[in-house]
C-alpha cells in the first residue's frame, strides 16, 4: 500500500532545517541542523512533549546517536548543546495535535533504545541502559506503538536506518568463500547486506587499499571466537564488491564471487533479469 509523505524545506534547503509527515497519521518529524537551532524559537510544538534523536559521527566507523524524551525540546537541548560534542542534527517528534503526554514519549524511549541496539546500526554510547517501560493504558500503549511505526519510516524516509534491521528472505541470499571467509548476504535497494554470523577472513592481501577503515570495522562489527572472527551484526555496503572486499580481505568482483545455493552468480539473478 502506497503513503503519501509530506515534506516542507523551511530555509528551501534539502539539507536544511525541515518537518515531514505522513498524510492521515498524528506523528510530525522535524529535522533541524545543530547549525540553526534558533529555529526552536519560532516553532511552539517543539516546545512541548517531543521525542529525538540526535545524530553525528564520531571516531568510529559507524554513526552515532543519542535518543531522548523530553516535556520541552527547546529547553533541553540546551543541555546537550553544551555537553554533547558528536551531533550535528535532531530528528525531533511531536503529534501533530500536541496531545502527547510525559508518559507518552517515555514509552517511545523506551521502545526506541530497545530497537536501535537491536539494529546496532549506531553508536549508542550514551544510551548504555534500556528505560523500564512506563505503565500505559492498554489503549495509549497501542496507540504509541503505531506512533512508533511512523518514527521509524519518517526516519528511513530520510536516511536514517537506525531502528532497521534487514529481514532477507531465504531464496534471496548469497554465499561467498575465500581466504578463510564464509559469508552470506543479500542485495536490496540500499545495497549489498551481509548477515549477522558470517565469518570475515581476519587478515588482508598487502595490495588491499582500505586497510586502515577495514580493521576499524572489524572491530565495530565482529568478534572473536576461537580464533574466528565472527559479523556480531547486519552490515548493508553501498555496492557488493565493497561488501566482498571486506569479507575476503582482498579485491573483488562482487557481481562475480557472490553466488545463490544453485551456483548463480549475483550478476546473472541481477543485472541480466531484463534480458
Amino acid at each position: 500500500m502506497g503513503k503519501t509523505v509530506t515534506t516542507y524545506l523551511i530555509d528551501g534547503d534539502p539539507k536544511g532545517t525541515q518537518y515531514a509527515f505522513i498524510s492521515n497519521k498524528i506523528c510530525q518529524m522535524f529535522v533541524v541542523p545543530r547549525s540553526n537551532l534558533s529555529y526552536l524559537n519560532t516553532q511552539e510544538k517543539l516546545q512541548k512533549p517531543a521525542f529525538y534523536i540526535l545524530l553525528g559521527e564520531d571516531e568510529s566507523t559507524k554513526p552515532q546517536a543519542y535518543i531522548g524524551e523530553t516535556e520541552n525540546f527547546k529547553e533541553r537541548v540546551k543541555d546537550h548543546d553544551s555537553k554533547k560534542v558528536f551531533w550535528q542534527k535532531a530528528l525531533i517528534f511531536v503529534s501533530k495535535d500536541a496531545d502527547m503526554t510525559k508518559v507518552d514519549v517515555q514509552y517511545l524511549e523506551h521502545k526506541a533504545i530497545a530497537e536501535a541496539k537491536k539494529a546496532n546500526a549506531f553508536v549508542l554510547s550514551d544510551n548504555k541502559q534500556i528505560p523500564k517501560a512506563p505503565n500505559l493504558p492498554e489503549h495509549q500503549q497501542d496507540s504509541m506503538d503505531e506512533f512508533f511505526e511512523d518514527v521509524k519510516f519518517l526516519a528511513s524516509f530520510i536516511g536514517c536506518n537506525i531502528f532497521e534491521v534487514s529481514q532477507p528472505k531465504e531464496e534471496h541470499l548469497f554465499y561467498t568463500k575465500g581466504r578463510g571467509c564464509n559469508a552470506k548476504g543479500f542485495y536490496s535497494s540500499d545495497g549489498f547486506t551481509v548477515l549477522k554470523g558470517s565469518i570475515v577472513a581476519k587478515t588482508m592481501v598487502p595490495s588491499f587499499n582500505w586497510k586502515e577503515k577495514r580493521e576499524k570495522m572489524l572491530q565495530d562489527y565482529t568478534s572473536n571466537e576461537n580464533g574466528i572472527l565472527v559479523l556480531t551484526s547486519d552490515k548493508t555496503f553501498s555496492s557488493p564488491s565493497t561488501a566482498a572486499d571486506f569479507c575476503i580481505g582482498s579485491s573483488n568482483n562482487g557481481w562475480l564471487v557472490w553466488k545463490d545455493k544453485e551456483g548463480n552468480t549475483l550478476d546473472s539473478v541481477y543485472r541480466k533479469q531484463l534480458d
